[in-house]
Parts: structure tokens; C-alpha cells; sequence
């Protein structure tokens, strides 16, 4: 369930219960007095707080006996209900509200952004690539010192349990450009993954396997990538040992402040004008851009020729200058 964002549900009794009392005392002293609204109003927040002011007219046995009850009563829930406030005062809660309330805003205002669940070593890691990249994006976690860390670096975050639906729709999954369900346990990366495809069928995710077994089932989930960090880690280390100046190159070009060569992806969308046309008129021979890869129907295809035509949902790999690989995204998206 998603924990709520207002008030606690105790200080949330302990507040109708007072007005509760303030109401039903007003109307008493209306009623057995025949006093005006603001009369008995007065009366009866005197009579509560115990501080006296006097009444405008002198009482009968009938208003004495209900001074009696609004008193006892009254003090009594107004003790309990300064007494939660104080405790969620101190504790900082309060705090904590007003922060969930504006960074629910403003992910509501998110599109085309990423959701990450799980803001771990993994989460962390992710976080800082996205901001270097500026790439907008929110952090879902039930932790509350995952989020306390992820809102002291002033990340969106959403706090409540990713595998529901709600705390999903609350991070916007419908609008969302992608999910990465990167939490250490394998069992709660499937229900994400499951439960963010149902909410949007289209939406690309990325979930972390802990265990080798847990990939079949992340993939019968839905998810669109499967990444082990073990593996991956492993990989990576021998590739070091066989051939670091090809990591290294690797490494510089995806490092977002690289201002000498970047690499990215397209896609073609299904309403491009580019769609039939060949590679060649997107990016001519002899310019800076180098279409390293196209990938098509699952099947990549490497260093396609100038001649090879874009066809609807291809997507391309691309290498080149970041001016020139802005200049390539403005030509697909239209301009």
C-alpha cells in the first residue's frame, strides 16, 4: 500500500475529534442557551482550552451541566491532539510531508522521463549517470533511509512500495520513457516489472537479477533488458585485463562531459519522415556522424552501408562530435 502523505492517521483522528467537539459544544450552548453562533463559539473554545472569559449571559442548570462535559471532553482531545502534533513535530514527519507533497508535483509534471526503483549502491550509481547526462527522473523506495539519502542529494523521490500500482502511477509510468527496477531483491524486481508492463505495455524496462535464475522469470514478467551486476561486473574486469585501451575508448565515449566524441541511439518513430529513406541522406559520407550500427527486428547489423534504407521502429547507433549528434537528433525528430 502507498504510505500516505498527509498527516498521520492518529494526528488525523486526533483532529476531527477536536472539531468534533468545538462543533457539537458551539451548538449545545446555541441550544440550551440560545446564544448567537460567535457567543457559544467562544465559550466553548474558553471552556476547552480551560483559560475562561466569561459568558455573555449567566448559564442555567441545563448550559452549567454542558460546561461540564465540553470541558472534560474537550481538554482531554485537545491534550491528546497537542500531544501528536508535538510528537510528529519533533520527529520531524512534518518536514518530511511537505517535502513528499512538492516532489509528488513535480513528478507529476514528469514525461518522458525514467522511473528507478531502488536507490541501493546499484539506484545510487544510476542516479548520478542519469544527472550527469540530464536526464529527468524519479526514485521510488519504501526505505526511509534510501529516500532521506536520495532527497538530501535533491532527487525526485516517491515513497512507497514500486511493485503498486499506485506508487507507480504516482511516479507517472504512463508518461514514462523507461523503468529500472534496480533493488537488491530478485523477488521485488519481478513484481515491479510486472506490475509497470501491465500499466504500460510499451514501457521499456531494465530489471537487475541478482541470481541466474532469476532471469527467465524477470523476462516472463516483461522486462525488456536483463541486467546481472555480478556478471556484468566480471566481464568488465577480464575485458580490462585483455584489452584496456578498447574499455578505455569505450569508457570515453560514453562519459557524458566527453566534448570529443559521443555515442548514442535513435529510433525511428512510426510517423518519420525518414522512414524509406536511405542512411545515407540522414547522415552523408564524409560527415562527422558514423552510423555504426542499425538494429532492426532484434537483429543488429553493424556499420550498415550508406545505400541500406530506414525503415519504421529501426534504431540506430551513432557516433560522432556532440554538436554534430545534437544536429542528428534535431534532423530525426523533424527539424
Amino acid at each position: 500500500m502507498v504510505p500516505s502523505t498527509r498527516l498521520s492517521s492518529s494526528l488525523g483522528i486526533a483532529l476531527i475529534l477536536l472539531l468534533t467537539v468545538i462543533v457539537a459544544g458551539t451548538v449545545g450552548y446555541v441550544a440550551l442557551e440560545h446564544w448567537s453562533w460567535f457567543d457559544a463559539f467562544y465559550v466553548t473554545i474558553t471552556t476547552i482550552t480551560t483559560i475562561g472569559g466569561g459568558e455573555p449571559a449567566p448559564m442555567n442548570v441545563e448550559g452549567k451541566l454542558w460546561t461540564v462535559v465540553v470541558v472534560a471532553v474537550g481538554f482531554g482531545v485537545l491534550t491528546y491532539t497537542l500531544l501528536r502534533l508535538l510528537s510528529y513535530t519533533l520527529e520531524g514527519r512534518l518536514r518530511s510531508v511537505v517535502w513528499q507533497q512538492r516532489t509528488r508535483r513535480r513528478v507529476s509534471k514528469m514525461t518522458g522521463h525514467f522511473i528507478l526503483c531502488g536507490f541501493g549502491r546499484v539506484g545510487s550509481e544510476i542516479a548520478n549517470l542519469f544527472t550527469q547526462e540530464g536526464i529527468p527522473f524519479a526514485i521510488v523506495d519504501i526505505k526511509p533511509e534510501s529516500l532521506e539519502r536520495a532527497a538530501s542529494e535533491g532527487f525526485s523521490t516517491i515513497n512507497g512500495d514500486a511493485a503498486d500500482a499506485r506508487t507507480l502511477r504516482a511516479a507517472g509510468v504512463e508518461r514514462a520513457r523507461g523503468l529500472l527496477a534496480a533493488m537488491d531483491s530478485d523477488e521485488a524486481n519481478i513484481y515491479v516489472t510486472l506490475s509497470a508492463r501491465v500499466l504500460n505495455p510499451n514501457l521499456f524496462i531494465i530489471a537487475r537479477a541478482n541470481r541466474r535464475d532469476a532471469e527467465s522469470k524477470l523476462r516472463l514478467a516483461g522486462a525488456s533488458r536483463i541486467i546481472s551486476p555480478y556478471q556484468i561486473g566480471g566481464r568488465r574486469m577480464a575485458s580490462l585485463a585483455m584489452r584496456p585501451t578498447a574499455v578505455e575508448f569505450v569508457d570515453t565515449v560514453l562519459v557524458a562531459s566527453n566534448s570529443q566524441l559521443v555515442l548514442e541511439d535513435f529510433s525511428i518513430p512510426d510517423d518519420s519522415p525518414w522512414a524509406g529513406q536511405a542512411i545515407s541522406t540522414l547522415a552523408p559520407e564524409g560527415s562527422e556522424i558514423v552510423i555504426l550500427a542499425l538494429k532492426r527486428g532484434g537483429t543488429m547489423l553493424f556499420r550498415p552501408t550508406p545505400q541500406t534504407p530506414l525503415e519504421v521502429r529501426d534504431e540506430i547507433v551513432a557516433a560522432g562530435p556532440p554538436e554534430g549528434i545534437r544536429a542528428l537528433d534535431h534532423r530525426l525528430r523533424g527539424g
